[in-house]
């Protein structure tokens, strides 16, 4: 996990596919903040809890005009579904082959029940109108995290 960037680094460059199939990429978003946020699965508890937590805030990250966008390994077709049946109003998009998470360095090793495997570890990035990184929140815990980063955003 050593390879995590570093505030005020410049944000590594990204392109991946929403879940209406547009290839979307960080350049997109110069000139606004971004709210980076990466999260292991669709439809799962605590990923849904996130989803939703910055969906019921996003006018007010709008208002000081950030945009948010979630990252996960699922397919598009998997995020299209995790929107309608949550009525999310984020961006996510796909990244199956793990190339942002890795870039991101938040890939990697993870305990369940017993069991190692390699996955998503739950993140979020800060980034500012310049594209460089503001603020790293690694790992994270669900709870209270869309309003930290909003009540972080409103310092800035």
């Amino acid at each position: 996990m050593s390879n995590l960037p570093e505030i005020e680094q410049s944000a590594p460059n990204f392109r991946a596919d929403n879940s209406k199939e547009d290839s979307i990429k960080l350049a997109d978003y110069l000139g606004k903040w971004l709210v980076l946020y990466f999260y292991p699965k669709d439809n799962t508890p605590g990923c849904t809890t996130e989803a939703q937590n910055f969906s019921e805030l996003k006018e007010q990250f709008t208002q000081l005009n950030a945009q948010i966008v979630g990252v996960s390994p699922d397919s598009v077709k998997s995020h299209q579904k995790f929107i309608d049946k949550r009525e999310l109003t984020i961006e996510l998009l796909s990244d199956p082959e793990h190339r942002i998470a890795e870039d991101y360095g938040i890939w990697g090793l993870k305990k369940f029940m017993g069991k190692e495997y390699m996955g998503i570890i739950r993140s979020t990035f800060l980034i500012n109108p310049e594209g460089k990184i503001a603020q790293i929140w690694f790992p994270v815990k669900v709870k209270g995290h869309a309003e930290a980063v909003l009540d972080y955003l409103k310092t800035l």
